[in-house]
């Protein structure tokens, strides 16, 4: 019995101890027990069923599987669909030209019908695809395919968008615009270099330009004025460059320049003064500082019965008086001839009985024959120029005048400046991205062998910045009165001269 009672013992033991070996492997992982026993395999089934007796292993086991190749394969997807969707597009963009030819580049063609025969071929195309598309793709697709067709591609958008001032190409796959003053990456890029070099041909080709490899630099302008200038390869490296400044359909006005703080009340009586005495006017800055908006704001000023003649590179003046004569400069054609610079056209505009020329921007040898013009009797004259400052507006006009090629003195040239230029409005962008007048100076006279500036409003700069990174300064009085108040006299305009009595003292 000790005998049996032994080994009943011994029994009982060695079924205790063959018992508790399997849970340990359960944190340990699938890999310590091999397939002598049955529980791993039930857990290897119940990790892949989403059930089984350890649900430690069971959840582990396919997360690292499953994680990673879930979004590549929605990733996947979404590029099949967008591919598919191009396709589809470039299917119907391919028909409509098929069906309707030259008509859907005609600038007259309305936009409504457009929209409806791009439906109809829509329609067409998708009864022959194997799976639909939804309404709004449907929508996407026909408002691209309008844009490429009566608009200009992935930017039309932006054209659009009122508060978007500059569109920046810098190739294919890379559009940047500028809002409020600071640059953004757009979401939107064209097809591929040869879509750009479409949009860009269809733009200077309304107003009979051109760009190619022999010509690869052109300025244009969209049919609201808007300024466009193109650089196409061998000169742009990395594929086409399409730049266009955005001008409001409804021009700014000077209440609009006073709300914004680029002038004070009193500047803009002063200037409304000025061009109403036949003053004559540069606008300088620099690149983006908002010279033509401040000229169409000036032009606005002159009376109704003069009249106007404009000269620009590309017309880009929004004048509403009555009278306007609008002059544009011509590039040389294909074989070389036929160039109208814009010194041709400051020289025939004498001839036009101007009562006031306005020039866009002076930039070369023009500057000689606008001085010319100023100092021949057509006096209230209005042209931008490119600088830093005002003193530097006289030391580049100097320079143009030398490019015309006379060797002319020195002291001769300043004195046809003193003589004939009698206001500098400076226009500066600042780092917030505002664009503020900050001198209103009068030219004066001649000392030796220097001109003297006389500033009569400056921007105060000691006001600095908020919180927000805004200019917090103004356009103060310096509190000296201009000398040429006589010179308005003669065009029967008086100034009140409280209207130079410093901040403060009013």
């Amino acid at each position: 019995m000790s005998s049996l009672a032994e080994r009943l013992a011994a029994a009982r033991k060695q079924s205790e101890s063959g018992a508790a070996p399997p849970p340990p492997p359960t944190p340990r992982g699938p890999e310590d027990e091999p397939t002598s026993a049955a529980p791993p395999p039930r857990q290897s089934a119940g990790g892949s069923s989403g059930s089984g007796g350890s649900g430690g292993d069971s959840e582990a086991g396919p997360r690292p599987r499953t994680v990673p190749t879930t979004p590549t394969r929605a990733g996947a997807r979404r590029g099949a669909e967008h591919e598919r969707l191009e396709e589809l597009k470039q299917d119907v963009h391919a028909e409509l030209l098929k069906q309707l030819g030259p008509q859907l580049y005609d600038a007259n063609l309305d936009q409504a019908d457009l929209d409806k025969r791009v439906r109809v071929v829509l329609t067409q195309l998708m009864s022959s695809q194997e799976r639909p598309i939804s309404n709004a793709d449907r929508n996407r697709l026909t408002q691209e395919i309008s844009d490429d067709i009566l608009g200009y591609g992935p930017i039309e958008p932006f054209l659009r968008d009122d508060d978007v001032s500059e569109v920046m190409v810098n190739g294919f796959d890379s559009v940047w615009l500028e809002k409020d003053g600071k640059l953004l990456k757009a979401n939107a890029q064209f097809s591929d270099e040869a879509h750009v070099r479409r949009t860009i041909d269809k733009i200077v080709s309304r107003i009979g330009r051109r760009v190619d490899e022999s010509s690869p630099m052109v300025d244009a302008r969209l049919p609201d004025g808007s300024r466009v200038n193109a650089v196409v390869p061998p000169l742009a490296v990395d594929g086409s460059s399409l730049t266009i400044r955005k001008f409001a359909a409804d021009p700014l006005t000077v209440d609009d320049l006073i709300a914004f703080g680029s002038l004070s009340t009193r500047s803009s009586g002063f200037l409304e003064a000025c061009v109403r005495g036949r003053l004559n006017i540069i606008v300088s800055g620099s690149t983006g500082a908002g010279k033509t908006t401040t000229l169409n704001v000036l032009s606005s000023f002159i009376p109704e019965d003069e009249r106007i003649v404009t000269i620009e590179d590309a017309a880009e003046l929004q004048l509403k008086q009555d009278h306007v004569v609008r002059l544009e400069s011509r590039p040389a054609n294909i074989e070389g001839r036929g160039q109208v610079t814009i010194r041709d056209l400051v020289k025939n505009s004498l001839r036009m009985r101007p009562d006031r020329i306005i020039v866009g921007e002076v930039r070369d040898a023009s500057a000689l024959d606008m001085l010319q013009a100023m100092n021949t009797g057509h006096d209230g004259s209005i042209c931008t120029l490119h600088s830093n400052g005002p003193r530097d507006t006289l030391a580049r006009m100097e320079t143009m005048v030398l490019m015309a090629g006379m060797d002319l003195p020195i002291r001769a040239i300043r004195e046809q400046v003193a003589s004939a230029v009698d206001l500098i409005v400076h226009q500066t962008r600042f780092k917030d991205g505002s664009r503020k007048i900050t001198h209103l100076t009068e030219v004066e006279r001649m000392e030796g062998d220097i001109i003297t500036l006389q500033d009569i409003f400056v921007y105060d700069h000691d006001a600095g910045f908020d919180d927000d990174g805004k200019a917090k300064g103004f356009l103060r009085s310096t509190g000296l009165r201009p000398k040429f108040l006589d010179k308005m006299e003669h065009s029967n305009v008086r100034v009140d001269p409280m209207l130079f009595a410093m901040d403060g003292l009013r």
